[in-house]
């Protein structure tokens, strides 16, 4: 099924707020009921509104859903039912799984919320940088220089250990063991099972944990390693840790890719109309400071940001308009 247009789940989220507060007119009911009727796609989008409104309210712990069960004033609530009405269902969804942490990742000695960064120096020198929303441990024995990462991105530059003349640096996540070799790199979780491996300089031995062939990736090269395989490396972006100084680097980077990116270090939900999905991006932009980039991104491109609510935010076509 086709998704509903951005415009169109723009108005049903404002009939939807409209029609659930509590001063609702019958002249307000005929109203929504004509705009119902006279678009193609309205339908589509009213139900995919109704449908995110079900999903909402089976989550106890947004804090949408506290301003409402505290009883927001009547404009509070209506804004509040419009903002959570145009989430889609799948990325409302994704936005709260993605929150829930694993329980290893609620007890890892290290660990960042969402757009914090953190640096800190390991036992042998290795200087380590924990991205937005990650965590990790880390476990040396006399055999063994171990990094656990259980979430999010972590970026290494292995020190010179003196302590044994064999005890290899290695960052472990569920899919695989990456061996340092003298180096400077990043891995970072993904969506479908995989993390990705990024190498700056010297080498890393990226060894799937069920049974798939080791990989060396060297510098200026990046990889997705599974538990079974890792895929051939591809050439890296120049601008692949700069992140850790605070900084997100577009090159003709798709907007839809780099709203993704930023939204990481957004504790929220991040969405981009298809219609404009495609827009290249270029430049330097701070992860700080999430209103500059969106006043940035809006001057310069003919898009239009929604913000019904602090923790939401659409990106849409400049011509786009809702019902207010």
């Amino acid at each position: 099924m086709t998704a509903p247009a951005f415009e169109d789940l723009q108005q049903a989220a404002d009939w939807f707020a409209v029609l659930q507060d509590a001063s609702a007119s019958d002249d307000d009911r005929a109203r929504w009921q004509r705009w119902l009727e006279t678009g193609p796609g309205r339908h589509a989008a009213w139900q995919r509104v109704q449908a995110v409104a079900g999903e909402f309210a089976a989550i106890k712990g947004l804090p949408a859903r506290q301003a409402l069960e505290r009883g927001a004033a009547p404009g509070r609530r209506r804004a509040v039912l419009r903002g959570l009405a145009v989430v889609p269902v799948a990325s409302l969804a994704g936005w709260v799984a993605v929150r829930e942490l694993p329980w290893r990742g609620w007890v890892a000695a290290h660990r960042t919320g969402v757009g914090e960064r953190r640096e800190m120096v390991l036992a042998d020198g290795s200087r380590v940088w924990l991205n937005t929303d990650s965590a990790m441990d880390v476990d040396f024995s006399p055999t063994l220089r171990r990094v656990v990462l259980h979430r999010g991105e972590v970026l290494i530059t292995s020190g010179h250990d003196d302590t044994t003349a064999a005890r290899p640096l290695v960052v472990d996540a569920p899919q695989a063991r990456l061996t340092a070799l003298g180096t400077r790199f990043a891995v970072r979780h993904e969506e479908g099972g995989a993390v990705r491996l990024a190498v700056f300089e010297g080498e890393v031995r990226a060894q799937p944990l069920e049974g798939g062939a080791p990989r060396v990736i060297r510098a200026g090269e990046a990889t997705r390693v599974y538990a079974d395989r890792a895929e051939p490396p591809v050439t890296l972006s120049s601008a692949g840790d700069d992140w850790t100084r605070g900084m997100l680097v577009a090159d003709a980077m798709r907007l839809d890719d780099f709203l993704a990116e930023l939204g990481r270090h957004f504790a929220g939900h991040l969405s981009c109309a298809s219609s404009v999905a495609d827009l290249r991006i270029v430049g330097a932009y701070p992860l700080a400071d999430l209103d500059r980039v969106l006043h940035a991104l809006q001057a310069t491109l003919p898009i239009k940001v929604y913000r019904p609510m602090p923790w939401w935010v659409a990106v849409g076509p400049a011509s786009g308009s809702g019902q207010r």
